[in-house]
């Protein structure tokens, strides 16, 4: 009776106790040398080997049953090969694409993401410090504000950290976010050249960078187009969430001259604005049009479909993602910044104004 190699090897894997498979086993197997095997067994070096060499490297390590002892390499390079990624409200459905792009160049890479959802009442440092404790070899930060003392906690531990999608003021990190006060122009001159002169904002809160920058381009582009100053209202939620969008809407509608169009700092808040609409008996577009901004997934089909500010969600998160790489890579690297350009997204919340 012919035995089956592939058993009889893991039969004596077995037998052997703590003498299990070895990358030097490997390359007895292969005839490589075992520099060979380490490369091809290894995300981060696997392109340094032949495809057919390293396709016959991982049917042999199958067989042998050999599996990659992370923890011991980490004991050897030093790194733990983990990242940990901040999100600032994981139901937010913009926040998804930015994890996916963040997600599959880390893989690519060799490594694996720790999502942490901070919430509403979270604390970032108590976060940030169990990551580090953790032994993470790098962080993406979706939750820094303006003047964050996380910035300088993460600067203090000598940690490579990268933000994504916001900025702090002092721009001590490098990061990768939206061009947010370009996206606020581009909504700004679409209505207007739809013939709207009283145009109202809803800001997100002051003390994130996309809060003030999309504040920052609404009030330079009103101005910049001309509207007069009591035609340019703007109201501030407290969150980015649709229950505040409505809530600051309904102050807009409640004005004595009411706006003939709202620009919403993101897609949820101008949720809340078609929630606050339905509220007072008025329709969009026909009463008062609409625009978002981020083109978060969906709302396309909202009715009327929404008029939004598409951001590069998901190539932001690649971008921030080959920061920290190349941060890992050399800690000294010059701290790289950067825009990506947004684009407009016309669909069926804005019309002329009647």
């Amino acid at each position: 009776m012919k035995r089956n190699p592939v058993t009889s090897a893991r039969r004596r894997a077995a037998h052997a106790g703590t003498s299990r498979p070895t990358i030097k086993d490997i390359a007895e197997r292969c005839g490589v040398h075992p520099s060979t095997v380490s490369r091809a067994l290894s995300p981060a070096m696997k392109h340094l080997v032949a495809d057919e060499v390293a396709r016959r490297i991982h049917a042999a390590a199958n067989a042998l049953g050999y599996r990659l002892n992370t923890a011991a390499q980490g004991l050897r390079t030093g790194r733990s090969g983990l990242i940990g990624v901040l999100a600032p409200d994981i139901a937010d459905p913009g926040f998804p694409p930015i994890l996916s792009g963040i997600a599959e160049q880390l893989n690519a890479s060799g490594y694996a993401t720790i999502v942490v959802d901070i919430g509403t009442d979270g604390s970032q440092q108590e976060f940030v410090d169990r990551l580090i404790a953790r032994g993470v070899d790098g962080l993406v930060l979706g939750t820094v504000g303006l003047r964050d003392a996380i910035v300088r906690h993460c600067l203090d531990a000598a940690l490579p950290v990268v933000l994504v999608n916001r900025v702090d003021a002092g721009a001590r990190l490098p990061s990768a976010a939206s061009d947010d006060e370009t996206g606020m122009r581009l909504a700004v001159e679409h209505l207007v050249g739809l013939g709207h002169r009283r145009i109202a904002h809803i800001a997100g809160p002051s003390s994130v960078s996309t809060g003030a920058q999309r504040r920052a381009g609404f009030e330079a582009a009103a101005k910049d187009a001309g509207l007069p100053s009591p035609g340019i209202m703007i109201e501030t939620a407290e969150t980015y969430t649709r229950e505040a969008g409505r809530r600051a809407a309904l102050q807009l509608l409640d004005r004595k001259t009411r706006p003939t169009a709202i620009v919403a700092a993101n897609d949820l808040l101008a949720l809340g604005v078609y929630d606050a609409l339905a509220a007072r008996g008025l329709e969009c577009p026909r009463d008062i049009s609409v625009v978002g901004h981020n083109d978060m997934p969906f709302v396309d089909m909202v009715a009327p479909p929404l008029t939004t500010v598409r951001i590069a969600q998901r190539e932001m998160g690649e971008a921030a993602a080959k920061l920290l790489l190349a941060r890992i890579a050399d800690p000294a690297a010059k701290r790289m910044h950067i825009v990506l350009p947004p684009s407009l997204i016309v669909r069926g919340s804005t019309a002329p104004p009647r």
